[in-house]
């Protein structure tokens, strides 16, 4: 697909001027990595929906039916609701029944049968947090960490591309310059031709012509070629909202570089690092999600030790026979089943270990946070002293193009006057133009650094 009818879309500009701000909106908002990485969005979303689930109301239902020898043993049945609470502790409503010849006398039920309103608590372990708190927790965590996880993606590709746009901008400028530099030996070649023929030049010089328009058409088709690939490259980050790849065209040219660009130095300090780089972003992140596992693990410590209590009816009918009815003071003293249950390892290896565990992680994670730091500090300042360093090249260059410039233009004066030859008069332009091609170099190599820069903060995004 062409990218003309998309640059029309974005701009009515009469020079298909295709800006470096226009391509990387483009980049943002449609290549296929910038798309993948929204949907971890997406998926954290999913995640916590998951997590939350273990908080999900439960229908329950048992039933057994034994018959044998033509008799009827029993037939014992259970079905109602589990309600998790937040706070380690289960409510449960539900209904039995039993009926049967041989039916064990600890199932013996009213032959209404028989409503349970009841709950379990945690009473120590789980008491205060539970693996069912702790996968919400690290749910939430997860879309922070994945959102973390987006900008430094993007951070990374808009970095690849902005280098990409720029190249492409220094190969369309050397197109340029070789383009012009034809144009001038041809009409030189015509103009020493003239001389010849009129008796004021030598033969040579016209072949001294002739080569150089040769040089400078061979030096013109490598420099088309290298902008064709460049443009190639470029249109690898190119893509329409359908994802279908776009290709650049011929008709659009890059805007040129900003000669006096000079990059901002990023403030480096440590909470505005830890505040704004996707990467220690993350590492903060999954200290706080190492620190609830470390909770989790704590709780480990404890003993297991779970209480229930239930209420029995009759039928639906709570209250005890001889209790007068409207009197619920006989609720929790009669007609209920308790029990507790209590598990506590007496080495305590796997909870001390798993302990142990975490928290060497939470120390590997605060050396990586450190080493990590560290590192986006120097490349910060390694990106601002390559920004400062070829700031001052560009000046030293434009300064000596121009003195290149004088030099050929007295050169040109000495030929007409025929003081000079036009060897030395090709040997200027050629200077002339390694010149103009350092400055355009120069110039491209600048722009990419205030990238570099804005990347090593984190803030490409």
């Amino acid at each position: 697909m062409s990218l003309l009818l998309l640059c029309a879309v974005l701009s009515a500009q009469s020079d298909n001027v295709f800006t470096a701000e226009e391509y990387l909106d483009i980049v943002r908002r449609t290549h296929p990595v910038t798309r993948q990485a929204n949907l971890l969005q997406a998926k954290a979303e999913a995640r916590l929906r998951e997590a939350r689930g273990g908080f999900d109301p439960k229908l329950y239902g048992d039933y057994e039916d034994k018959q044998f020898d033509s008799k009827d043993y029993f037939k014992i049945g259970e079905a109602g609701l589990k309600i998790p609470l937040w706070f380690g502790a289960d409510l449960k409503a539900g209904y039995t029944w039993s009926s049967g010849v041989f039916l064990n006398p600890e199932n013996s039920l009213p032959s209404q049968g028989q409503a349970i309103i009841g709950a379990e608590v945690s009473v120590l372990q789980g008491l205060l947090f539970d693996k069912r708190r702790e996968q919400v927790r690290q749910a939430e965590l997860l879309e922070a960490a994945n959102e973390a996880e987006r900008r430094a993606v993007r951070n990374d590709l808009i970095l690849d591309a902005a280098m990409a746009y720029w190249n492409w901008a220094f190969n369309f400028q050397t197109v340029k310059i070789y383009e012009e530099s034809v144009e001038l030996a041809e009409n030189r070649f015509v103009g020493v031709r003239e001389s010849f023929l009129q008796g004021d030049k030598p033969a040579v010089d016209t072949l001294e012509a002739l080569i150089q328009i040769q040089t400078r058409r061979l030096d013109y088709q490598r420099a088309q070629v290298d902008y064709l690939n460049a443009g190639l490259e470029l249109s690898n980050y190119l893509w329409s909202t359908d994802g279908a790849p776009l290709e650049i065209t011929e008709r659009l040219r890059p805007e040129l570089p900003t000669a006096d660009l000079i990059p901002e130095m990023p403030d480096i300090s440590r909470d505005a690092l830890r505040n704004s780089h996707p990467d220690l972003q993350q590492i903060l992140i999954k200290r706080e999600s190492l620190a609830i596992k470390e909770r989790l693990k704590r709780e480990a410590l404890k003993p297991d030790l779970r209480v229930n209590f239930n209420l029995l009816g009759t039928g639906t009918n709570f209250l005890p026979s001889d209790v007068d009815e409207g009197d619920f003071t006989g609720l929790l003293t009669e007609n209920y089943k308790w029990g507790a249950t209590l598990e506590y390892p007496i080495f305590l290896r796997k909870a001390r270990g798993g302990l142990d565990f975490v928290r060497l992680e939470q120390s590997e994670n605060e050396l990586k946070l450190d080493g990590k730091q560290l590192e986006i500090q120097n490349k910060i300042r390694a990106a601002l002293n390559e920004a400062r360093n070829t700031a001052t090249i560009l000046q030293l260059q434009e300064e000596a193009t121009e003195n290149y410039r004088l030099l050929l233009t007295a050169e040109n004066e000495k030929f007409r006057i025929g003081e000079s030859s036009i060897f030395l008069l090709n040997s200027r332009e050629q200077k002339l133009i390694e010149a103009r091609l350092k400055t355009a170099k120069a110039a491209a190599e600048l722009e990419k650094t205030a990238y570099k820069l804005e990347w090593a903060a984190g803030r490409l995004f």
